[in-house]
């Protein structure tokens, strides 16, 4: 069975602290794609919602010292109770701040899975890479040995995005080649694709990197699919239909369309 048709057969309840920016947007993607999501951020519950929760996903977007805590707090728990750790660290690099906060992070847990575009894992390890905003600047590096030294250093899955997705656990290396440029139309995307890991880790049963390989070319597929039906239409058309894709593609539709490649 597909982790897609795991994912829909069990509900796994996903747990997301998360920005304002893109909260509801990701909430209605994972309720989309047969999960549900959590959205909490209170020191007083954090704590007991990631120890029951099927993955926890955390999300830097908009910070503040409470997030931060509160975040620290839902990651120490999903670790003391074995639950999958995904860390989304938007911006990082764009100020001291941002940066010092997302080491801060994972050197104080264990993260199951990093998400971020190529500046922002750069600037997780300490590793020179431009950066405006949250987008990736120009880089002269080699973003798959980047991607492998991030899951070494830090032992886990290292998902990098971009044209093409790479997908590491610092010993093998897979390349996922789906998806659409309009994504970079509607905010939020990525914040979301996070958290879609996070519902593929949650029935990986240990599976990560594979389970992370089949999220990242599902979602590129349902980007594609919502693209064609809405040609023409703009990034409003597309964001609605790609929920719907969320929900509509199945595990055969995506495997006919998956463009996968392992490096090693």
């Amino acid at each position: 069975m597909s982790y897609l048709s795991k994912v829909r057969e069990s509900n796994p309840l996903v747990h997301n602290i998360t920005n304002i920016v893109v909260a509801n947007f990701s909430a209605n993607g994972l309720l989309a794609l047969g999960a549900s999501p959590f959205m909490a951020d209170a020191h007083e519950e954090v704590v007991d919602i990631a120890a029951f929760s099927s993955a926890v996903v955390l999300n830097i977007g908009t910070l503040n010292d409470y997030a931060i805590q509160s975040m620290v707090l839902a990651g120490q728990s999903a670790n003391k109770h074995g639950v999958p750790l995904v860390l989304d660290p938007v911006g990082a690099g764009a100020t001291s701040y941002r940066t010092a906060v997302t080491q801060k992070l994972v050197n104080e847990m264990q993260i199951t899975a990093l998400r971020g575009n190529v500046a922002e894992v750069a600037n997780v390890i300490g590793e020179s890479w431009s950066i405006k905003g949250v987008d990736a600047g120009e880089g002269d590096g080699d973003v798959v040995v980047l991607a492998e030294t991030a899951a070494r250093k830090l032992g886990c899955v290292v998902i990098i995005t971009g044209k093409d997705d790479v997908i590491t656990n610092g010993d093998n290396t897979y390349i996922a080649s789906n998806g659409h440029p309009i994504l970079k139309k509607v905010t939020g995307t990525g914040c979301l694709l996070s958290a879609v890991v996070g519902a593929f880790l949650a029935v990986s049963e240990g599976a990560s990197l594979e389970a992370a390989v089949e999220a990242l070319s599902f979602y590129g597929v349902a980007a594609e699919i919502a693209a064609e039906l809405t040609t023409g239409q703009g990034p409003g058309s597309f964001q609605i239909e790609f929920l719907n894709q969320l929900s509509l593609v199945t595990a055969e539709t995506y495997q006919d369309k998956s463009i996968i490649k392992q490096l090693r």
